[in-house]
């Protein structure tokens, strides 16, 4: 068996028995899962729902998840299967706590941007994101400001898929499992998002208005 082999069987058998002491009731497991998952789980409710129900999306995600634990079948990783439980409470609770939000249609194919690299990473990022001088500080806190209120403004899978491929770092692998999209479909998201946000920073730079 090689080591990479071996890794991976560690890993499942460590998953095993940490799947087991939580059906066992173990009140230290509890915690400790929760507790390592705890920042995942809040980038992704809060980059569905918003961060004033971030919290209470995660708790309720978190008694759905152990109430369905005993089916659950082993066929993506725990944190996987777990994250993807937090992204339907927080599509629910957004639904509920504002009008329903048509999810924007998309096409599978998507053209290539010089923009982007073949991962979907901005190629040149904007260089007055930095500054030295309070005047420099007060405009990039503006641009935030601006790029946040505009990020509000986004589709809801979009605005989900930046948040968390950006900020939160997952991987497209995690991205597909938790909006439940093809990796095609990924990129789409990520290109009009990440598109959105461009077009908000060049607009802001030549107008000095958001």
């Amino acid at each position: 068996m090689s080591n990479s082999e071996r890794s991976k069987s560690e890993k499942a058998q460590s998953e095993k028995d940490l799947i087991k002491n939580l059906l066992a009731g173990d009140e230290a497991t509890f915690e400790s899962t929760f507790n390592q998952y705890y920042s995942l789980m809040f980038s992704v409710a809060q980059s569905i729902a918003g961060s004033s129900i971030a919290d209470e999306v995660i708790q309720e995600a978190w008694i759905s998840a152990l109430r369905a634990l005993p089916k659950f079948e082993g066929r993506s990783s725990l944190k996987s299967w777990l994250m993807r439980i937090v992204a339907n409470e927080a599509k629910t609770r957004r639904r509920k706590e504002s009008r329903s939000v048509s999810l924007e249609s998309m096409q599978e194919s998507w053209a290539t941007d010089p923009r982007f690299d073949e991962k979907s990473h901005w190629v040149n990022p904007s260089s007055q994101w930095h500054g030295d001088t309070p005047e420099d500080l007060l405009l990039a806190k503006e641009l935030q400001d601006c790029i946040s209120k505009n990020l509000e403004k986004l589709p809801e899978n979009q605005r989900a898929a930046l948040q968390m491929r950006d900020a939160a770092g997952l991987s497209m692998d995690e991205l597909c499992n938790i909006l439940d999209v093809s990796p095609s479909n990924v990129r789409v998201l990520l290109h009009r998002a990440r598109d959105k946000v461009l077009q908000v920073i060049d607009h802001f730079e030549l107008t000095g208005e958001c």
